[in-house]
């Protein structure tokens, strides 16, 4: 089972010190990956399903990894997840190459169609045409990581005649994971996705999902060249214990990302060595 740490962009690691100290701290344990979240903007007041207050620190996941690449050999740096409708994908195809060059090809690039109104509303994107965009970002991240020589024609975007440069390291591109809870979704996520996340979920409702995600693969054809679907969940906050972990595998769950429940660097450097220590066989 492979561990990664959720949160190194959010609370104490929006400061750098913290941060880059953390995700060290998370690479000595033995940690696979760390994992951001993203809010470019939250309700304020918070109101349901709002998941944090407003002024809860919380920095770009690609600023945050770029930063963190520096201060770190091995880990992965996953973007758990962007909200890509909301998103210029042709900006973030550049951000996200440029992510992959700068940390030797350790991107981890997951995405979610995202939920929230208020948000979608503030940056000008289509709430009620989410899905549908983030078809078509994912489209245009594929043509300019991917295409000799770009090109795409879609109703939001259309561009040829152009190229963009440097490409990822990782060929023919960072590995990409979907977020995905709804029927539309697994079936997306069948299709395009080289891995599946799912968020804050207890062994019985990642088997459910996963239930979905078979169903889903029974309607879809999954092109060859993606080969296996690789599952990762965050479980409730905290650090399973043994058993838990175990009933995660036996689902075929491979990577495990923590979500601590600590307020300070200091405890979540403290969380870390105890879930690297308690990890079956060592953290990997």
């Amino acid at each position: 089972m492979k561990l990664g740490l959720y949160g190194i962009n959010v609370g104490p690691c929006a400061q750098p010190e913290a941060a880059a100290r953390v995700a060290r701290a998370a690479e000595a344990a033995g940690f696979e990956s760390v994992w951001t979240a993203e809010h470019v903007v939250l309700p304020d007041p918070q109101a349901p399903p709002s998941p944090i207050p407003a002024a809860t620190p919380l920095l770009d996941p690609a600023v945050a990894l770029a930063f963190l690449a520096a201060h770190t050999q091995r880990l992965r740096l996953a973007t758990g997840i962007i909200i890509l409708p909301q998103r210029n994908p042709v900006v973030l195809a550049k951000e996200l190459a440029s992510l992959d060059v700068l940390s030797g090809g350790r991107l981890i690039a997951g995405f979610g169609v995202g939920y929230l109104k208020a948000e979608f509303d503030a940056i000008g994107a289509p709430f009620a045409r989410r899905a549908e965009r983030m078809e078509e970002c994912l489209d245009v991240l594929l043509a300019l990581w991917t295409q000799p020589h770009p090109q795409h024609d879609g109703p939001s975007f259309r561009f040829a005649g152009i190229d963009a440069h440097p490409r990822p390291v990782q060929q023919p591109h960072p590995p990409i994971v979907l977020g995905a809870t709804t029927p539309p979704a697994f079936r997306r996520t069948v299709r395009r996705a080289d891995g599946w996340y799912g968020f804050a979920m207890d062994v019985d409702t990642t088997s459910r999902c996963l239930a979905g995600l078979e169903q889903a693969a029974r309607r879809v054809e999954r092109p060859a060249g993606l080969g296996a679907l690789e599952l990762t969940v965050t479980p409730p906050p905290g650090l399973p214990d043994a058993d838990t972990i175990r009933r995660y595998e036996d689902l075929g769950v491979t990577r495990l990302v923590l979500l601590p429940l600590v307020r300070s660097a200091d405890e979540l450097v403290d969380f870390v060595g105890r879930a690297g220590a308690a990890a079956p066989g060592g953290a990997s």
